[in-house]
């Protein structure tokens, strides 16, 4: 059980919603969310475009905390959270280091198998790089090395937005420029078919702790945008349907990953489950999706706590620099 805020402190809270990347609408939608949670939960809230004015909004508002709600490259590559700290105002969530490792998803990758996670083999390809070699002979040597099915994504960005299942060679090139329309980096990655997890992780300053795992299984195989954000695309089963020893394994994993990242308050870890029981690290989420149809949400339900309890309780322990 996550323990919970007290409503009559009264914290004055800036909820920070909007921004100017591909995922301006959820982002908008979440901090919606969020700062109905709390004003039910007794908090004084506002919410705030991450525009020109914010610092002079800050100053104005005096808030105790900030709570960003802000997805994509605008609110989870560390720049917003830099200047956030020049605010002087605690904020949820990620520090900037910590956000810049985890936003890159091949530094991620790379950062938690050295500490002995499995993470799906993959090639990381600038864009320029691609260009520049033979692009066809890159990707005959690519799937030589890492046979298909594979999957291709952008290394920076959210939502799964730019991603590609992709199970001929023929589909791969266009998997390629569909990633690159979302950033000058792709990850060309083997495809592993099993559960898809997400692992929500809490940290109020006595140590992380894993919510019950969201078990995702989309109706046509393909967990995207649309069956993210559109009620009834996917189905969702909470705790997830896999064996007890599996779920203390995912759960382990997660808290390290979030560790290893340098997170903290909040973070959501999705890995696959093969047919064998393995769990394999596939990215985290330094601000993950928190909208009616989100994972965080459901793991929070399901963990007995209701969502203004756990937001005031993340404002508190921002507010306590923890």
């Amino acid at each position: 059980m996550i323990p919970k805020g007290k409503a009559g402190n009264k914290l004055k809270i800036t909820v920070l919603a909007g921004g100017i990347s591909h995922e301006r609408d959820i982002s908008l939608k979440s901090g919606r969310r969020v700062a109905d949670a709390l004003t039910d939960f007794g908090a004084e809230v506002v919410i705030r475009e991450p525009d020109n004015e914010l610092l002079s909004n800050i100053k104005k508002d005096k808030p105790d905390v900030i709570f960003p709600c802000l997805h994509g490259a605008s609110g989870e590559d560390g720049a917003l959270r830099d200047v956030l700290v020049l605010s002087g105002v605690p904020f949820v969530g990620a520090t900037a280091s910590g956000s810049r490792l985890a936003w890159d998803k091949s530094i991620a990758k790379v950062l938690v198998s050295r500490d002995g996670i499995q993470t799906p083999a993959s090639i990381t390809l600038p864009k320029d790089t691609f260009r520049e070699l033979d692009a066809e002979g890159v990707l005959k040597a690519v799937t030589s090395s890492i046979a298909l099915p594979v999957v291709v994504k952008p290394a920076r960005s959210g939502s799964a937005q730019g991603v590609s299942i992709v199970k001929t060679q023929n589909e791969l090139n266009r998997a390629m420029i569909d990633a690159y329309v979302y950033c000058d980096v792709a990850i060309i990655e083997k495809y592993i078919e099993g559960t898809e997890l997400a692992i929500s992780v809490i940290d109020l300053g006595a140590g992380p702790i894993a919510l019950p795992p969201v078990e995702i299984e989309p109706r046509d195989g393909k967990y995207g945008y649309h069956e993210r954000y559109i009620a009834g695309e996917a189905n969702f089963y909470v705790p997830a349907r896999v064996k007890p020893q599996v779920n203390e394994e995912a759960a382990k994993i997660a808290i390290r990953a979030h560790e290893i990242l340098g997170l903290r308050h909040i973070s959501r870890i999705d890995m696959i489950v093969d047919k064998k029981g393995v769990c394999w690290f596939l990215e985290a989420n330094v601000a993950p999706g928190l909208t009616e149809t989100s994972l965080v949400p459901q793991a929070i339900a399901a963990s007995g706590n209701t969502l203004g309890e756990v937001y005031y309780s993340l404002a508190e322990a921002a507010k306590r620099n923890l």
